[in-house]
């Protein structure tokens, strides 16, 4: 057994704790918080090192019987789990540099350093579990620290409503994944990922379904995807380094992980699989118009990561195993590079409008140049990174739309056409973020000098610039992607036949990938026209009533709650007028009543004979009396 694995978790818990003992001491605590994540990196890229020699491997550390299906203990390196791992280290030591600066004067640094640790030390194990009830505990301590870093400034009423909110909607969808996890220990007999791996593809049909089917709920609430995606735009009110954790490399990106670590199960679902299709279609095109009727920077690109992380669990749902895998290691690079950027905008201007903003690329030329490597990723422009990533999962969708996958075709047609149409709206809003942000006149409040960002804040930005370029031309490579992305250890090496047939790999399809770049023209010229008849304006009030509709989000917030929030909130005040007006009135009346049962009993206790012998003789001749009436 080799330690280097466990202790890819254990040095940001241990982290975490020493930052937590630090206290005040933020000099220590800034020392500490990219200490941690920058030894989970080395660590993260020896185990991978370590398997590309000795080959990937499941360690079972302990063994907790239960009375039923065991729970194992265990861990498993393989190309999969750990490639995603350097991916989480990589992030979260740009996060943690980067806060050292942008959180320099804020005196709940040290415990925000020690949260991001534990954040960081929960994602890791997510991708390194073997057994899915492990994999859970990293699941809900991820919850957990979101819900603490959401909320980060608590004293804003907004952000302790955000941080509530993300709590509750994606603990609705881990009741599903729970229940889930159940259904799929008792089919293969294990918790084990290399065993469910072997077991449930031969035992399918509509119990493994309804299983995958459950799992998705907690997949759809983590990776904000319809219906569960209401909490994400909101989650904006943290700190944005946060933001660029959660929405890059960790939580968000936790479902997809999951789908693809059980993907064999999945492909033995067709099922499940078309669910996650329609899902996945109709949240990347929703998102996307959303995220065009935005005026907050932020809430732009929480609008993108919804749609993007879309595009992932589409390009899964198709086949596009490796496809989908390279978007979500494309994006964690780009989108990260975004929010940092972003922080270093609203850093220097002092708002998260976009109305606030305007010429940038003139005083911020380093921020603008790294943030539009970083949209022009996001919007697919080669050679970049998110270029290759976005077309290879349009080809996976066109291959099994046309040729047959492991979906019904009209799935993998939905797919195919709900993200060529993202393509083109996510090139409008790009644009307009883009020409709003850093081109045109100077729109910024009066006295305010925006600059580039101290070294602390730029050195990430420009390590992260370079994956979103380099990785798109590395993905190209024959071979890489697939061994990085490896998930078959010892026993399920083989797997189903399907697992191998069903995925085309990384690759650029000449009909879709023309077309795809005819609408990122299209899309951005649409914008620059508008932008330019309304003499540099915003294009989005050209939508009209329509865009007050997108920037609701379709209005799905109001609709919950209407159904869901008003309705508990009043059966939870009939409880508590129930509780308050009859039980209790019971419950004092019962006490007022012996008490007044009492006071006469008492009064009558007066300790004068003379008063019990007259008592007594009133009652004797009450008795007579009686007698000789009824006599």
């Amino acid at each position: 057994m080799s330690p280097l694995v466990p202790m890819l978790v254990l040095v940001p818990v241990a982290t975490a704790a020493a930052g937590l003992v630090v206290g005040r001491r933020r000099a220590l605590a800034r020392i500490l918080a990219v200490t941690g994540p920058a030894v989970a990196l080395l660590v993260a890229v020896a185990a991978a090192w370590e398997v590309g020699v000795d080959g990937p491997r499941v360690d079972v550390w302990s063994v907790v019987p239960t009375g039923w299906v065991p729970i194992a203990v265990a861990t498993r390196a393989d190309g999969l789990g750990l490639t995603v791992a350097v991916m989480v280290a990589t992030v979260a030591l740009a996060v943690q540099l980067y806060s050292t600066a942008y959180l320099r004067e804020d005196p709940r640094y040290p415990s925000y350093a020690a949260l991001v640790s534990l954040f960081t030390a929960a994602m890791l194990l997510v991708v390194v579990a073997d057994d899915l009830v492990v994999l859970l505990v990293g699941w809900e301590v991820m919850g957990l620290c979101s819900y603490a870093l959401i909320g980060h400034h608590w004293e804003l009423a907004e952000a302790r409503a955000a941080a509530v909110k993300a709590f509750v909607v994606t603990r609705l969808g881990d009741v599903g994944l729970l229940f889930g996890i159940f259904v799929l220990g008792d089919l293969a007999g294990s918790f084990q990922v290399s065993r469910i791996a072997v077991e449930v593809p031969e035992l399918a049909g509509a119990t493994l379904t309804v299983g995958l089917l459950l799992v998705l709920l907690g997949v759809v609430g983590k990776s904000a995807q319809v219906p569960l995606h209401v909490w994400l735009p909101d989650a904006m009110v943290g700190p944005t380094p946060v933001s660029a954790l959660i929405h890059a490399a960790t939580m968000v990106a936790a479902g997809v992980f999951l789908v693809a670590r059980l993907y064999d199960a999945f492909l033995a679902s067709p099922s499940a699989l078309a669910v996650l299709a329609v899902l996945a279609s109709v949240t990347m095109l929703g998102a996307a118009l959303a995220a065009l009727a935005q005026d907050d920077l932020k809430r732009v690109l929480a609008w993108s990561t919804s749609s993007q992380l879309a595009y992932m669990l589409g390009g899964l749902a198709v086949g596009g195993y490796t496809a989908g895998l390279f978007h979500l290691l494309a994006h964690a690079a780009f989108k990260a590079l975004l929010f940092l950027a972003a922080g270093a905008v609203i850093h220097a201007v002092g708002t998260n409008l976009m109305a606030g903003m305007g010429g940038l690329s003139r005083r911020m030329p380093l921020t603008a140049w790294t943030a539009g490597i970083g949209l022009l990723a996001l919007v697919g422009v080669p050679p970049l990174a998110g270029f290759v990533s976005k077309e290879s999962v349009l080809g996976a969708a066109e291959e099994a739309a046309l040729h047959g996958g492991p979906l019904p075709a009209w799935a993998a047609w939905a797919v195919l056409v709900a993200g060529l149409a993202t393509v083109l709206v996510t090139a409008a809003y790009v644009t307009r973020a883009w020409t709003l942000t850093f081109a045109g006149p100077d729109r910024t409040a009066a006295g305010t000098r925006p600059h580039d960002p101290p070294l602390a804040m730029a050195v990430p930005l420009v390590a992260l610039a370079v994956p979103t370029v380099v990785l798109g031309v590395l993905a190209l490579v024959p071979g890489a992607l697939a061994s990085a992305l490896d998930r078959t250890v010892g026993a399920d090496s083989a797997g189903p036949p399907a697992a191998a047939a069903v995925d085309p790999g990384v690759g650029l399809t000449p009909a879709t990938t023309v077309l795809s770049l005819l609408l990122v023209g299209l899309g951005a010229g649409l914008v620059l026209a508008e932008r330019s008849r309304l003499r540099g304006g915003d294009p989005a009030a050209s939508l009209g009533g329509l865009r007050r509709v997108l920037a609701d989000g379709f209005g799905v917030d109001a609709a919950y709650d209407a159904v869901v929030v008003r309705p508990v909130r009043a059966a939870a005040r009939l409880v508590v007028a129930g509780d308050s007006q009859v039980v209790h009135a019971y419950v004092t009346g019962a006490g007022r009543a012996a008490r007044g049962l009492g006071g006469l009993v008492h009064r009558a206790q007066t300790g004068r004979v003379q008063g019990y012998l007259v008592g007594v003789l009133g009652v004797v001749v009450l008795l007579v009396v009686a007698g000789v009436v009824l006599a």
